[in-house]
């Protein structure tokens, strides 16, 4: 049966510098690793701690700050219905980290997806290409500094301004 409190003291064990932290929200336990220490980290999941699947891969952008990505990993166990998430932060210059698919196959589509949004590349991907955006598409949608369109947002302070510039069908 899998124990959240202990594998995290395995991973702190194993991890040695590579574990930053731990947080407890809400009754689900969170894990900061450092990049490098990521595929270490899950084969230690997978193999000795019984975190069988890989059930998700999502990114957040806190731009401007630095470091400007997390990547969240949530790990879980189907033995021992239990889950835990690991939080990995990237540089916004050119945000790159190993690939997870070699450890857990289902981490193909989850990175894709990360790849496609946010611009994350994983090293070691065997298809590294766009998922949900057109082949074509120029950024990564999910960005905080992506354009946003050629109509901007409109609220009750800059409605006159907007109004002015906004187009509208002729009599």
């Amino acid at each position: 049966m899998t124990d959240v409190e202990g594998a995290v003291a395995v991973l702190k064990a194993n991890l040695g510098e590579g574990f930053v932290a731990r947080e407890d929200f809400r009754g689900q336990v969170s894990v900061e690793v450092k990049p490098e220490v990521l595929v270490p980290a899950a084969r230690v999941l997978l193999h000795e701690q019984g975190f069988d699947l890989l059930a998700g891969l999502t990114a957040s952008d806190a731009w401007p700050s630095e470091p400007r990505f997390s990547l969240i990993y949530a790990f879980y166990s189907q033995v021992s219905n239990v889950f835990l998430r690991f939080r990995v932060r990237l540089p916004g210059n050119a945000p790159e980290i190993d690939s997870l698919e070699p450890v857990y196959p289902a981490a193909n589509w989850h990175e894709r997806e990360v790849y496609d949004m946010f611009g994350v590349t994983f090293r070691g991907h065997s298809d590294l290409r766009r998922i949900l955006m057109p082949f074509d598409w120029v950024g990564y949608p999910l960005r905080k500094d992506h354009p946003l369109g050629y109509e901007e947002v409109q609220f009750s302070f800059n409605f006159d301004e907007i109004d002015k510039r906004k187009p509208y069908a002729r009599d």
